[in-house]
């Protein structure tokens, strides 16, 4: 039996309630320091980024830089979306960025149905990553996985977008396209300006005698293309900023080099060089993404329907009403 005096009973009955609020109306933002703890956004709990301290020191050493460019842009939160079909790595993804296994992952069952934000805080800059289920079921786009998570994301601001899918796979397909498609349609051709491409499974050895650099630029030829087609993006919209694409390789079989840290064949410390292209794509890229009720139902369509109210009179009046009145003058003549 655990014996707790009157003055802690208190302050775990205050703290209690405190939550209480919180979870009552995710609109109220409520903040809370206890043990490097913090409550924000809702009831999302925020916790000390002491992950970050198992990476190599010279990861942790470009991390800590590239986090305190961002806070040298006046960026106090970076909300990182993580979407794509189901089985490609986004929750290990995840978990290799925060470095703890924050999101559960396993080989043998499917992904949770519904989207986990993982916040994490260090040296002023909060990082969430909202790791998402996957987009297809039965060979067709799950609507329903989609609805769920837009409606996770109602009043978060997306700063980037992770499209995530495997090196490993030799050809893109009509439903690589309409995956690309629902996230557009859902979040807006804008979103791809703050996206990028992750490619997973990157451990591997190219087929039919390729180079890897080969390999893989003709991997990000055909995904780009699924993109641009799925977004409807224009070649002149593509020049000049291209949608990064970024290698990753989660498994534990990864490469390391001299400084211990995790590389790819061709020798690139991919988590610094990951978060690098985000950084990126925050500094260079469009606006970001709230998803406010507007962007999840789409136009009103009692409003479009107002703007056809003049017309549809105008036409009434012009050919039904005149006429009817020409009819009954013709009878009143003829009578």
């Amino acid at each position: 039996m655990v014996l707790i005096c009157p003055a802690n009973f208190i302050c775990l009955k205050t703290l209690y309630m405190c939550a209480c609020v919180v979870c009552i109306d995710s609109n109220f933002c409520f903040k809370y320091d206890l043990l490097g703890l913090q409550l924000s956004m809702g009831s999302q709990l925020i916790r000390e980024w002491t992950g970050i301290q198992q990476f190599p020191g010279a990861t942790q050493t470009k991390l800590l830089e590239l986090l305190g460019k961002l806070k040298q842009e006046n960026v106090s939160t970076l909300t990182i979306l993580v979407m794509g079909k189901g089985g490609v790595g986004k929750s290990s993804t995840v978990n290799s960025i925060i470095g703890e296994r924050a999101v559960a992952v396993s080989a043998f069952q499917s992904e949770g149905p519904r989207p986990v934000m993982v916040s994490r805080s260090r040296a002023g800059l909060t990082l969430n990553i909202i790791d998402t289920p996957g987009l297809v079921e039965g060979g067709y786009v799950n609507d329903q996985a989609l609805e769920i998570i837009k409606r996770f994301l109602l009043n978060k601001t997306i700063d980037v977008l992770l499209y995530v899918d495997r090196l490993d796979v030799y050809r893109t397909d009509n439903l690589d396209r309409q995956v690309v498609k629902a996230i557009t349609d859902s979040f807006g051709k804008e979103i791809w300006r703050r996206g990028l491409v992750v490619l997973t499974h990157a451990q591997l050895s190219p087929p039919d005698g390729l180079s890897y650099d080969d390999f893989f630029s003709r991997r990000t030829e055909a995904i780009l293309k699924v993109v641009r087609l799925g977004a409807r993006i224009k070649k002149q919209d593509v020049q000049g900023s291209s949608i990064p694409v970024v290698l990753v390789e989660n498994s534990g079989r990864c490469n390391k080099n001299e400084s211990d840290e995790k590389i790819l064949p061709n020798g690139t410390a991919w988590i610094p060089n990951l978060v690098k292209t985000i950084t990126d794509v925050v500094s260079n890229g469009g606006n970001s993404i709230l998803v406010d009720k507007k962007l999840i139902e789409g136009p009103n369509p009692n409003e479009r329907g107002k703007l056809w109210i003049p017309v549809i009179l105008a036409f009434q009046y012009f050919f039904v009403v005149k006429r009817i009145q020409s009819w009954i003058k013709d009878d009143i003549a003829n009578e």
